[in-house]
């Protein structure tokens, strides 16, 4: 956390394409991260797009403080919001930011398919959330292909965010099952050489054909 500002601009510089914010409430998850001040903090050292992951109970109780803190793209899980999720949506869309929904492993997709033409983001989670460091659950591969056709079929806009385990190997895979939007942690900071780890991720999704650079 005493290199905040400098990893942020390490990464930015390196060519990441918006900073993945996890937080974490221990409660809805069993670890404890940080809050809307860290996350000032991080928007006043870069002009990416700030991507706020909120892992907690009663987002609603949350949500105006994160966008007031700089965060462009606000997640809220499915399985913290039920069936209030579309005000919640509205919410954050209200001001004139992007509202995404996140689903768990083992949460049915049938859970979200009702309001899906109003998300800007679904994030599908690849691992259990709470913990950096996870191995990729290949169960999410069908489910981000399923999501894609329900996406293609209806003529939707939404992002397929996949978040947990991304690697070289696995962001071909997912990319290649229809994810927009790459969340890689371990893969690049724990990497000696950030810049070149971004390069390798960027370049297992174009040789899939997936994105063009």
């Amino acid at each position: 956390m005493s290199c905040l500002s400098r990893e942020v601009r390490r990464v930015e510089q390196a060519g990441a394409d918006l900073l993945h914010i996890d937080v974490m409430d221990g409660n809805f998850v069993p670890n404890i991260t940080f809050g809307p001040a860290i996350v000032n903090a991080i928007r006043k050292e870069t002009n990416l797009p700030l991507d706020v992951h909120l892992m907690v109970n009663h987002p609603e109780r949350h949500i105006k403080n994160f966008i007031d803190a700089g965060g462009d793209i606000i997640i809220v899980h499915i399985e913290a919001c039920g069936s209030y999720v579309t005000p919640l949506i509205k919410q954050i869309q209200n001001y004139d930011k992007k509202a995404g929904v996140a689903v768990k492993l083992d949460t049915s997709l049938s859970k979200i398919t009702h309001f899906l033409d109003s998300l800007d983001t679904v994030l599908l989670m690849s691992v259990n959330p709470g913990f950096a460091g996870q191995l990729f659950n290949h169960r999410v591969i069908p489910r981000i292909e399923e999501l894609k056709k329900i996406k293609c079929e209806n003529g939707y806009h939404f992002n397929i965010e996949v978040d947990g385990g991304i690697n070289s190997l696995t962001a071909a895979l997912v990319a290649r099952a229809g994810a927009t939007i790459l969340v890689a942690g371990s893969a690049v900071f724990g990497q000696p050489n950030v810049k070149e780890a971004i390069k390798d991720l960027k370049k297992s999704v174009v040789q899939v054909g997936v994105i063009e650079k």
